[in-house]
């Protein structure tokens, strides 16, 4: 009874692996079919984009960089190159006065503010100083001095000419005069290089007037303010109808600016127009901290457009020879070395390294390594790295 019931078991397992070994074949078939197809795929691959062949690279026909390179003729520039350089508006130093307290006193008038437009001899302060009543005082006592001395000469002649007197006296007159004279000509000098006095003439009153005409650019003074070292600069006085453009220029391109050379003008106030002038001075010592020179360009400022400390581009004319060019799109970068492919025949292009000059609009100038006439990969060169 046991061996009869386990039968009809053993063949439902035997037809169920006979089952999965029929579908199990058809599977590996399948797979097998497909394996087949895509080796077959692979074995028939599609053109390569280029071909190395010793140093050259051939970009067979059918390669889809055909259509992706660009290649032009190296062109020829003769043309100067503009070199632009930072620079800032300053103040004619031939026309900037700093304005020093002549002795020391106080300020009790202040007569201009900061900006200010002034005349020459217009009143810009007052002050009240005991050395300037002493120099008054001064003058005052030596023009009594000299108006007594002359009376007593004046006299002393009239005696002479009536043969009552001696000659020694009116030696002595004619003496004594002329060092009142000498005495009021130091009193009266050093007053007036002081300043003027005021209309009473007591020198309790120090007037500073300007000694020239401008605009007020720096003001450290107020009344009521002490004014006891010389060397203190009250305000400043700029005559600003001629200006300089301060260019900042590298040592390594000095040479390319010299005196008289023309330059253009110009400024983020006025950006559509270009102002033109011609270098005044070029420095002899480089600054310091910058190691660059300063180079000034002189312009005319009678409209006021251009203000101290503007900040400005000063662009110079340098002659070039004639040099090839190519667009900066053809440079690539291979380890540190700059190269371009160069094409020596049809679709067939070497790696050649090339020594650049300055970048202008777009182009390049080569120094060495091309040649007018060339044919270049302009665009799409680095396709061509392997």
């Amino acid at each position: 009874m046991q061996n009869t019931t386990q039968q009809p078991k053993k063949r439902v397992i035997v037809l169920a692996i006979g089952i999965l070994a029929v579908v199990g074949i058809a599977w590996l078939a399948s797979v097998g079919s497909k394996g087949i197809a895509l080796a077959s795929d692979a074995n028939t691959g599609s053109t390569p984009n280029f071909v190395r062949k010793g140093d050259q690279l051939q970009v067979p026909s059918g390669s889809p960089l055909r259509k992706r390179l660009v290649i032009a003729p190296v062109t020829t520039m003769d043309a100067p190159h503009t070199l632009e350089l930072p620079a800032q508006v300053e103040a004619d130093p031939a026309q900037t006065i700093n304005i020093l307290p002549p002795v020391a006193g106080k300020v009790i008038e202040l007569k201009v503010g900061l900006g200010d437009q002034v005349k020459k001899g217009q009143l810009l302060l007052v002050m009240s100083s005991g050395d300037f009543a002493q120099a008054a005082a001064d003058r005052k006592k030596a023009a009594d001095a000299l108006q007594l001395t002359k009376k007593i000469l004046d006299r002393q002649r009239g005696v002479q000419d009536a043969g009552a007197g001696a000659a020694k006296d009116l030696e002595q007159a004619e003496s004594a005069y002329i060092q009142a004279q000498s005495e009021f000509s130091r009193a009266d000098t050093r007053l007036k290089s002081l300043g003027s006095v005021s209309a009473d003439g007591s020198g309790r009153r120090l007037n500073v007037v300007a000694p020239t005409s401008g605009s007020i650019t720096a003001l450290s003074t107020g009344v009521g303010q002490n004014a006891n070292d010389p060397n203190a600069v009250l305000m400043t006085i700029a005559n600003l109808d001629k200006v300089w453009i301060t260019a900042n220029v590298p040592e390594n391109v000095l040479s390319s600016v010299k005196k008289g050379q023309a330059a253009s003008i110009r400024l983020p106030a006025y950006p559509d127009i270009q102002f033109h002038g011609n270098v005044a001075f070029v420095s002899d010592v480089l600054q310091p901290d910058t190691r660059r020179a300063l180079v000034r360009i002189g312009m005319p400022n009678a409209d006021g457009k251009f203000k101290p400390n503007m900040f400005a581009n000063a662009l110079f004319a340098v002659a070039q020879t004639s040099l090839p060019v190519v667009p900066t799109s053809a440079l690539l970068m291979n380890n540190d070395d700059t190269t371009v492919f160069v094409e020596v025949s049809p679709w067939n292009f070497v790696r050649r390294k090339v020594i650049t000059g300055f970048e202008e609009n777009g182009s390049i100038r080569v120094q060495t390594g091309l040649n007018t006439g060339d044919r270049v990969v302009t665009s799409g060169g680095v396709l061509l790295n392997d």
